[in-house]
């Protein structure tokens, strides 16, 4: 048999035009009075713009403004940033953290695996088993989710929930109650998703109406979130989400148009602004393989303003009229599975197993149904986020809220907070978005201060 010989290429070519061309990153506080300046200027590669907004998400950061250039082989980002009050980036720890993430040493794998950002965001927490849960929603499914999870002596550490046109994603990392590690029994991991896929089917025997299975992966929670629904088509049932879910002033105004001169299509996005809107709309053309070559992001008041100039992978450009709805509709659920308008509570506790099975099911009793959730754990501190509304999609009347102080306000701390703009103020609905203020940021850091 004939000796096959192979020519060998060092494992390293790849890095070679970053190690060349190291990334270069400066974070200015003096060019603007009103915000911080992170430039990020780099080789281009695949991916390489979602890597940068979502570690400025993690953050929390609020971006205000933003210039995207990578045609060619380079790649070219301003970014107008602010923290969750508005102001400037001044702490020198935080400083250091994006210099050295999105500097030469941060583009390794280890580097981003690292990253200390958003706890609830990223999958490296430990020793977790992590759970993704998709199906049909209805009220108190996720009180019967964590009912099954706390029986099996599950504890549930981490846990992100998202629903839109009545559907819902979870991911959940949980562990043993006694070992606190991985479980890796095969027969628990058996009957947890024989029972969890029983919960979720609800009262029908179709198996594709929901789905149930255990992740290793290092995906970022949200981003995975964005793709679990993508894959579940949860952008083709526009026709299900009400006035109630979303009023006709907060629905987004999205454009795919035809740039001849360059070879792009651009897309156009206007819609009410919110914390993480960019990376919601980066993560879904990504994923839906677009590349974008140039955006200008910015804001002004109430709105935000997005334009985005993009090629799929292949080069080629959203010709039919066909792509351009299909991009239309998954963008504006991109945009709208994290919209919740109304009421959130805010619960801080000492962790504990079956606490999030205790809290949903009290939200259960109460008549309230939860449409986005956020779980995080920190040594013994547990803080769980949940958006409310009533059984019928409207909002939460002041009784329940007085309801729930009484039965849970002397077990853990609670703190309720209001959208402004919810659908009782039919005025600012009228003139326009009224501004939110409130965004859903990294909770630990203010519980655990």
């Amino acid at each position: 048999m004939a000796k096959v010989c192979w020519p060998y290429f060092d494992p390293e070519y790849e890095n070679l035009s970053v190690r060349i061309n190291p990334p270069r990153v400066s974070v200015d506080n003096t060019s603007c009075t009103d915000c911080t300046v992170v430039k990020v200027d780099s080789v281009n590669k695949p991916g390489i713009l979602l890597e940068v907004v979502q570690i400025l998400t993690d953050l929390d950061f609020i971006i205000t403004k933003a210039y995207i250039s990578s045609d060619g082989g380079w790649f070219m980002d301003v970014f107008h940033v602010t923290d969750q009050q508005g102001k400037k980036i001044t702490d020198g720890k935080t400083i250091d953290y994006i210099e050295r993430v999105l500097g030469p040493k941060g583009h390794t794998t280890d580097g981003m695996k690292n990253c200390p950002g958003k706890r609830v965001g990223v999958h490296s927490v430990g020793n977790h088993t992590a759970i993704e849960l998709i199906g049909r929603d209805r009220p108190g499914l996720l009180s019967e989710i964590s009912a099954v999870l706390a029986n099996l002596h599950f504890n549930v550490a981490v846990a992100e929930v998202w629903t839109h046109n009545r559907r819902i994603a979870c991911v959940l990392y949980v562990n043993d109650d006694t070992t606190s590690s991985a479980v890796d029994y095969p027969n628990r991991l058996s009957i947890m998703e024989e029972q969890l896929k029983h919960i979720m089917r609800g009262c029908e025997d179709d198996d594709k109406v929901a789905r149930t299975s255990f992740s290793m992966g290092f995906t970022h929670i949200d981003r995975r979130l964005h793709q679990m629904l993508f894959a579940d088509r949860d952008y083709e049932g526009g026709g299900v989400t009400t006035e109630v879910d979303y009023p006709p002033s907060f629905k987004p105004k999205i454009t795919v148009e035809h740039c001849e001169e360059k070879g792009y299509s651009v897309v156009s996005v206007r819609c009410k602004d919110r914390a993480k809107l960019m990376f919601d709309i980066v993560c879904t053309l990504t994923d839906m393989q677009y590349v974008v070559f140039h955006a200008n992001i910015s804001s002004n008041g109430p709105y935000a303003s997005q334009e985005y100039f993009i090629r799929h992978m292949d080069g080629c450009t959203l010709d039919t009229e066909g792509e351009k709805e299909r991009v239309i509709k998954c963008l504006e659920a991109a945009i709208q599975r994290r919209v919740s308008e109304g009421l959130s509570l805010e619960l801080c506790a000492k962790d504990r197993v079956g606490l999030l099975s205790e809290v949903t099911r009290i939200l259960r009793e109460n008549g309230l149904t939860v449409r986005r959730a956020g779980v995080s754990t920190v040594g013994e501190q547990a803080v769980n986020v949940f958006y409310v509304r009533d059984a019928y999609g409207n909002p939460v009347e002041a009784k329940t809220i007085e309801a729930l102080r009484k039965e849970i306000g002397h077990k853990m701390m609670l703190n309720v907070k209001k959208d402004p703009a919810s659908a009782k103020e039919p005025e600012a609905e009228a003139s326009g978005w009224a501004k939110t203020s409130f965004f859903f940021g990294n909770l630990l850091e203010k519980f655990l201060a």
